[in-house]
């Protein structure tokens, strides 16, 4: 079992020396008490009948301070029991008081169903106690039922702001009796997301307090930096902290595993993709039940095409036309498999008849798929917080449990490969929100307004009547408010909620379609419209639970796509375009150092081709062009513009490295000589030229040969300092070499630094580094902007704080103890690369 394996791989001459860190937290025994003294009857046998005979301590402490009725925050590990702490003391309320009304909210409509399977273990109808889902499935014969006789109503965000508060009226008798409202995965609600999903807390209290209630609130969240301030600003209340862990726990094995390097000379290291196979391989052999996580929809199907290709399961089945996994050990777990898919794989999980999953972060949340031995994260997930939420997938109960980070080429991974310290000595990220936000503010005052007519003098949250009143008063100017007998009136017509996303404005979901062997249309799966063009564009290969489609059509007017089951040796991957303009300038002020501005700026991303790569080998077999509309951002973003004399002193100072390469006049006659030299093949992958010339490569940096400005070209152009590599080759070394720019480090630096002073989360921002930008005159130029359709006013207010954010700067790069760039500061280097932490703090003093 898992001892034997993880044994093995010390002495495995394949592993062992690639793992770069090891750490193991040793078990601990769970702390546990009897049930309290006031736990209803009913309930003690309900829980007996399940054998659970006692509660762990956080479980008692969350029971005593709800029962105090205190607000609580639930902070404690994957699988520690949260969904037992909140259902006890809302169900002991339900069984005391035949009236009460609970409403629980999930972030997704799959862990609301997960949740109610739980409540239904419970066989809650032994207290008459009915139980139900409303959220956008619901069909609409069963929803006036609902509203009428369920006691707890599972919903989400999305579906309170539009379906439930814009319609109280109908929900009369389940607010005036609400006692209870449980916020699930409450760090989920972080950035613009969570700025609306407080407000949408403020209208809910509101209409409760109409109605006479005032409700006690229980959440629960992943470890964060912040849990009780999070919590506290959700609901703009007091909050009791549970962090007190209970549950019992076995061993816990973290593995940094780096691929080993298959070229010394160019610092190649072998794919992170087939080695989190063969780890995954070794774990299938030793029947460890495991989960894969991949960052990208496309990794998860390229990585369980490997495993299927490397388990004879797959060729049993195998046929061009029917690829049905149903029954299969190995199951992909994404967003685009269907509802019903999904449910039969969580089940398969749970029974133990699925022993090993591929999956993206949609797993990542609490949904019921028991405790597994082993996670193996293929990449970095990109924040701690995240790291550890997938890496609390293994692990059941006081059993071993191994979680292993495959370390990709990507300098983020390569750092903390070769920093692990970094990783396990820090905490967790914070998350922020800011429901003050004006234009998220005002956007609910006005669905707020049209539930319930505004008082004059009356708050909204933490906000002062003074200000409502202000706020209010600017939308009666706006013809949208009407002002009678001290109240203010909705006056439009539509109901404001429903123009109103409080997640990404994604567009409509393409459906793929395909025709099953019996002649009959059937559905493979949904595409949100956003990802459709790169990833079903016409002649995609589209992969879904390692069966390839061929993508025959794409109708974006009608939101399908045609596909037809193959069986290729090779898969496609989209190639996009991406430029930024300006449409207008809303304020331009001169700076030390350079430009300030900021106004509307158009994004536009468009996919024109893909290309062909073999399974595998990756080796390319060709490229073709697409004519697809782009797709379009309109949005603000504040900008930064390097000035001529600031450019002069840093490259009088050798600290510019953005100017493009001047490799000499006999560059050309070097470039042939080098290829002849090595026959014109590439000296990694043996692909030899064909129409297209192969690369020539500096093994050691070109830039690397520039001593106190000067540069010798004569060392650098060296013919052992050179190599002929094929483009896509090209690519994976410059990434290991890579020597960050002084403009990409500030680019980083202040994409991490800007959310801090937004409140919002680093997702709600885009970052763009040009040294030629072609809007501001080709001038080196830093760009952050909105990723909401027409921003919501985080340029405006970083323009404003401009000042202050390359002070901050400034004083976060020149303190940081690193040597030349980390994931805190300016971003690592490549694996032999450079960081450009020196780079980055020169233009930063030209600007301080």
């Amino acid at each position: 079992m898992l001892e034997t394996l993880l044994e093995f791989w010390k002495q495995d001459e394949e592993t062992a020396p690639n793992l770069f860190a090891w750490r193991t937290t040793p078990s601990r025994a769970a702390q546990t008490h009897p049930f309290p003294t006031d736990l209803p009857v009913s309930l003690r046998e309900a829980l007996s009948s399940r054998n659970i005979s006692l509660l762990y301590s956080h479980q008692l402490t969350a029971w005593t301070h709800a029962r105090a009725h205190r607000n609580v925050i639930l902070s404690t590990g994957t699988a520690s029991g949260k969904t037992l702490a909140y259902n006890l003391p809302v169900l002991a309320k339900m069984i005391e008081d035949s009236q009460a009304r609970a409403l629980y909210l999930f972030p997704t409509k799959a862990l609301a169903q997960d949740q109610l399977s739980t409540l239904h273990n419970l066989k809650p109808e032994a207290w008459d106690l009915t139980t139900a889902i409303y959220d956008g499935d619901t069909p609409q014969p069963h929803r006036s039922t609902i509203r009428k006789t369920a006691r707890v109503v599972l919903s989400n965000p999305d579906m309170l702001h539009t379906g439930i508060l814009p319609h109280h009226a109908n929900w009369g008798d389940f607010f005036t009796h609400l006692k209870f409202i449980v916020i699930d995965e409450a760090h989920t609600y972080r950035g613009v997301f969570g700025s609306h999903v407080a407000n949408v807390i403020r209208r809910l209290k509101r209409v409760a307090k109409f109605y006479g209630a005032e409700p006690q609130f229980i959440l629960a969240s992943a470890t964060i930096g912040n849990p009780k301030e999070l919590a506290e600003t959700l609901i703009e209340g007091p909050v009791e902290l549970v962090d007190n862990d209970g549950s019992s726990r076995g061993e816990r094995h973290f593995i940094i595993y780096n691929p080993p390097i298959t070229n010394a000379s160019l610092g190649l290291r072998k794919s992170s993709f087939l080695e989190a196979v063969r780890l995954t391989n070794n774990l299938l052999a030793h029947d460890v039940q495991s989960v894969v996580f991949a960052r990208t929809r496309r990794s998860v199907e390229i990585l369980l095409t490997h495993l299927h290709s490397n388990n004879s399961i797959a060729d049993t089945r195998k046929s061009t036309n029917e690829y049905s996994n149903i029954g299969s050990p190995i199951r992909g777990y994404r967003s685009g498999y269907l509802p019903l898919q999904r449910r039969e794989i969580e089940q398969g999980l749970r029974d133990g008849s699925v022993k090993t999953v591929v999956a993206t972060n949609a797993l990542e949340l609490g949904i019921d798929i028991g405790g597994l031995g082993a996670a193996v994260m293929v990449g970095y997930p990109g924040t701690i917080a995240s790291t550890r939420q997938q890496a609390g997938r293994a692990g059941r109960g006081e059993l071993p449990a191994v979680s292993v980070l495959v370390a990709s080429p990507n300098p983020l991974d390569q750092f903390l490969a070769h920093h692990p310290e970094y990783f396990f000595e820090r905490s967790p990220e914070m998350a922020l929100v800011n429901p003050n936000h004006l234009l998220i503010l005002l956007e609910h005052l006005r669905c707020a307004m049209f539930e319930l007519p505004f008082q004059r003098g009356e708050g909204f949250g933490s906000i002062s009547d003074e200000l409502v009143d202000e706020y209010l008063e600017f939308l009666v100017s706006n013809q949208e408010a009407h002002f009678s007998n001290e109240k203010y009136f909705w006056m439009r017509d539509a109901y404001p909620a429903a123009n109103i996303s409080l997640r990404s404005a994604s567009p409509q979901s393409v459906v793929l379609h395909t025709t099953a062997d019996n002649g009959q249309p059937s559905i493979v799966g949904t595409v949100d419209g956003e990802s459709a063009n790169w990833m079903v564009h016409p002649g995609a290969i589209y992969m879904h639970e390692a069966q390839q489609y061929l993508v025959q059509q794409l109708d974006l007017e009608n939101h399908i796509a045609h596909l037809a089951p193959v069986g290729l040796d090779y898969y496609t991957e989209a190639q996009q375009e991406s430029e930024i303009q300006i449409l207008s300038v809303n304020d331009q002020i001169v700076v030390r150092g350079g430009e300030k501005a900021y106004g509307e700026i158009q994004v536009t991303t468009q996919v024109v081709g893909f290309r062909k790569l073999r399974w595998f080998t990756n080796e390319n077999l060709g490229q073709e062009p697409l004519d697809l509309p782009p797709s379009e951002l309109q949005t603000t973003g504040y900008w930064l513009t390097l000035s001529e004399s600031a450019l002069k002193s840093l490259r009088d100072a050798g600290l510019w490295t953005n100017d493009p390469n001047d490799y000499g006049p006999d560059w050309q006659k070097i470039r042939l000589a080098v290829r002849k030299r090595d026959q014109f093949k590439c000296q990694v992958c043996g692909a030899l030229e064909t129409n297209r010339e192969h690369h020539v490569h500096h093994k050691t940096p070109f830039r690397a040969f520039i001593q106190n400005g000067v540069l010798d070209r004569e060392q650098a152009n060296r013919l052992e300092n050179l190599t002929t590599l094929c483009p896509s080759c090209h690519r994976k070394v410059e990434q290991n070499v890579r020597i960050r720019s002084g403009l990409t480090g500030l680019g980083f630096v202040l994409g991490n630094l800007a959310p801090l002073f937004l409140m919002c989360d680093a997702g709600d921002l885009g970052v763009f580094a040009e040294p030629a930008w072609s809007a501001v005159n080709g001038q080196p130029s830093i760009v952050l902007y909105d990723l909401v359709p027409a921003g919501i006013g985080f340029s405006e207010k970083l323009f404003e704080l401009h000042d202050e954010l390359i002070r901050r700067a400034y004083e976060l790069v020149s303190e940081c103890a690193c040597e030349d760039g980390c994931p805190s500061c300016v971003g690592p280097g490549g694996e032999n690369g450079y960081g450009g932490k020196a780079e980055t703090l020169a233009i930063l003093k030209e600007l301080l």
